[in-house]
């Protein structure tokens, strides 16, 4: 008798902490792009590390680094996983001061031999470079920030991007089939579009990591974000998406080769391609530093050059500080 009474109140007790258990759960909704900056968060997703820190992830998936911005100042997210647009983030900052903190940075780099972008080719394509774009047309992410970066380049090589060459605004899905096409003459591409290409045998990166060549090495186009509306109202939640994040980055860059495997599920590349996707270059929260953060400017300080932005925005005065999250 007292056997199945304790076998009783067992149960109860498990039906009772069950609810409780799922009540405890705190539900955040991230916007993503399809992109290898993102490849922490893809880890996070798969090796589960929100649901172990007591959090539900609505994932909403865009293919335009505009929408993932718009959705974070609407307040339709509470934040951008690794991969959200750099500087656009910090253009939103400009209209919309206080709007969100940088707790990681995502890129690649020339000395770190690590790639985040490319010049797309075809294969018999006689372009080796910007210079050679004169009169043809250069195919980039839709969105403000890759038509300044491309407008600024294309200044950098001696040619005038409102004369001597169209700028065309493709989905990150679009740039292969539209160079192999022929509908583009060459695409400035974020991995892993480059992959792709090379996988592809069709096309080719006639440069490999030019962001860097002209701007910053290391370059970084992609930010881990949260709101301040976040953060203020759930700061015990945004430390959390802080910790899983970091973890997730340090697991992608230590053991890269491992995760390759789960890439088909978030991005355009085929199994079949895995091997040879470039690895991203993942910066957590608690390792950024001077390089870093100097790297970061030097793009916010390119909108500045190009006119978007009217006045200059110090880029350390947006990085997540420890006590933002007390």
């Amino acid at each position: 008798m007292r056997t199945r009474m304790l076998a009783l109140a067992a149960t109860l007790a498990a039906a009772i902490a069950a609810p409780a258990a799922a009540q405890k759960m705190e539900k955040v909704t991230a916007s993503w792009l399809p992109i290898m900056q993102t490849m922490a968060y893809y880890v996070a997703l798969e090796e589960k590390l929100f649901e172990k820190a007591g959090i539900e992830i609505n994932s909403v998936r865009f293919q335009n680094p505009n929408q993932i911005i718009d959705s974070l100042v609407s307040g339709q997210a509470d934040f951008g996983p690794p991969g959200a647009a750099a500087g656009i983030a910090m253009l939103a900052e400009s209209r919309y001061p206080g709007t969100f903190k940088v707790f990681g940075l995502q890129g690649g780099g020339i000395k770190v031999n690590l790639i985040n972008d490319g010049l797309i080719v075809k294969n018999d394509s006689t372009i080796q470079s910007f210079k050679d774009l004169k009169g043809k047309s250069l195919g980039h992410l839709p969105g403000i920030q890759w038509r300044t970066i491309s407008r600024f380049i294309v200044r950098q090589n001696g040619l005038d991007p409102d004369k001597d060459i169209r700028l065309q605004e493709l989905a990150v899905g679009l740039q292969m089939p539209g160079v192999l096409a022929g509908s583009v003459d060459a695409t400035l591409s974020l991995e892993p579009v480059g992959s792709i290409a090379v996988a592809s045998k069709d096309a080719k990166r006639a440069m490999t990591n030019p962001v860097a060549m002209f701007i910053a090495d290391p370059f970084y186009s992609g930010v881990s974000i949260l709101t301040t509306k976040f953060i203020k109202e759930r700061p015990a939640v945004a430390r959390k998406i802080v910790e899983v994040l970091d973890e997730a980055t340090r697991m992608a860059m230590t053991d890269f080769d491992k995760y390759r495997a789960i890439l088909p599920k978030y991005t355009a590349i085929k199994p079949d391609q895995v091997g040879i996707v470039a690895k991203p270059y993942l910066r957590a929260w608690k390792d950024l530093n001077d390089t870093d953060l100097k790297s970061y400017q030097a793009l916010v300080d390119v909108f500045q050059k190009e006119g978007v932005l009217k006045e200059r925005i110090d880029v350390r005065d947006k990085i997540l500080k420890p006590a933002d999250l007390k």
